[in-house]
């Protein structure tokens, strides 16, 4: 059967615009620009700290491709909620918040677009910091690092280890996890659950990037060794429309000729819905292992994309609960970071009608409430170094995921629940208890 490549080109067009640059280790470098802990950042003054919250616009992709994407409200105004809370609960170090919202077309990015977006924010803007959500190409951060801007990543992005030691002390995240800690606990996960249980084969799905390689190298390599299972790799290379369909394609034809039934994904930017429907075009089906960073709450979402065969005994990782499950099998609020973030915007006339609608204004929230426990109590000069040095043991907790800032890590989303499909929902449920991410 030949693929539905008017719906691949549909699919592809969307990942595209989330993945076209994970293709240089290299880039990932802060430059010349060594941290300081002498004298006020960027964009601080003796009476105000200015930090730009990005606003992703999903609006033109969703009207050309046809997928449904939650209402996430108005972006502006919950960023403005914020800065009238932060600036009536002692500011940022003393300083008033000065919040700036800049909206980012998605339909249009490339790293040329990174690139003038980040001229903006870090030259015309002079911000102290930046709250990312949506710029995953592989410029962006480094230009942000060379600026010695901070960085509060409200992206469902695929940050590892190696990324945030090479861009400190600037690349943080109030709400999602490190890489490797979060790839540890998935292949835990499937384990305990039996997803391999009976086979001594399975394959793996990957964007070819520097994150998923060195997970692949440092964590699957062994685990599938200690597991006894041949774990036969993909590598998607999604620099063009062209390759990206090849890969997926050839990739269901290679798992159907080794009757490999059982397939994981590592990446996220929806690689793995995708696959899903490239496979059905290669007559190949599977029990499949996803997690958070696969989107799962856009697969019940469109139905036309993802086969309802294909949703059938999915189990793995889920650890932001406004990306995976409904409010009917979590209730909202939950945690009182959630609560907390929910009476913010409340108090401002801001409401949500669900998690989901909340996701974006809950990351805002998360990043605005760390950068002002991180400032908590400094005096003197005010910059990345000094931020930074004062966050492990603020406590800060997170209101998107599970967790939070502890120790020496940059990632607050620190816990997972298993998570799992059930189809008389129809829906993604969570099962068991907060886990913390690594065990």
């Amino acid at each position: 059967m030949k693929p539905d490549w008017p719906l691949l080109f549909r699919a592809g067009v969307v990942l595209l615009a989330t993945t076209l640059a994970y293709t240089s280790c290299g880039a990932l470098m802060p430059g010349q620009n060594a941290p300081s802990a002498a004298g006020d950042g960027p964009g601080v003054t003796g009476d105000t700290v200015k930090v730009v919250f990005i606003g992703t616009d999903l609006g033109k992709t969703a009207s050309m491709t046809g997928f449904k994407q939650p209402d996430v409200g108005k972006p502006a105004e919950q960023v403005k909620a914020l800065e009238a809370y932060v600036n009536a609960h002692g500011g940022i170090a003393g300083r008033k918040l000065l919040a700036v919202y800049r909206e980012y077309e998605a339909s249009s990015d490339s790293p040329a677009a990174e690139t003038t977006l980040c001229s903006q924010i870090t030259q015309d803007d002079r911000a102290f910091a930046v709250v990312l959500t949506g710029q995953l190409q592989a410029n962006a951060r480094p230009c942000y690092a060379q600026r010695r801007t901070l960085m509060l990543d409200a992206t469902l992005i695929a940050d590892d280890r190696a990324t945030f030691t090479q861009l400190a002390p600037y690349l943080w995240t109030a709400s999602f996890p490190e890489y490797d800690a979060f790839t540890t606990s998935f292949l835990g996960v499937l384990r305990r659950q039996k997803f391999f249980d009976g086979r001594d084969r399975a394959g793996l799905v990957a964007a070819d990037t520097p994150a998923n390689h060195a997970a692949y190298d440092s964590v699957v390599v062994p685990f599938g060794k200690a597991a006894g299972v041949t774990v036969t790799v993909s590598w998607i290379d999604t620099t063009s429309l062209s390759s990206l369909n090849t890969g997926l394609s050839q990739a269901a034809v290679n798992f159907r000729g080794k009757r490999i039934d059982r397939v994981f994904f590592l990446g996220g930017a929806r690689i793995a819905p995708f696959f899903m429907t490239a496979a059905v075009a290669q007559s190949f089906t599977a029990r499949y292992g996803i997690s958070t960073f696969d989107s799962p709450g856009f697969m019940v979402a469109n139905p036309g994309l993802i086969p309802v065969a294909a949703l059938r005994d999915m189990v793995g990782v889920g650890f932001a609960p406004g990306y995976d499950v409904p409010d009917s099998q979590l209730s909202f609020p939950d945690t009182d970071a959630e609560k907390n973030c929910q009476k913010i915007y409340a108090d401002a006339g801001i409401t949500f009608a669900e998690r989901q609608n909340a996701r974006v204004a809950f990351g805002y929230c998360d990043a605005a409430l760390l950068l002002q426990a991180g400032a908590t109590g400094l005096g003197g000069d005010l910059n990345a170094t000094t931020w930074a040095n004062a966050v492990p043991g603020m406590g800060f907790r997170t209101a998107a995921g599970f967790g939070g800032i502890t120790g020496t890590g940059h990632a607050a989303g620190t816990g997972y629940r298993v998570l799992k499909y059930d189809s008389a929902c129809p829906c993604f449920t969570y099962e068991g208890p907060v886990t913390r991410l690594g065990e």
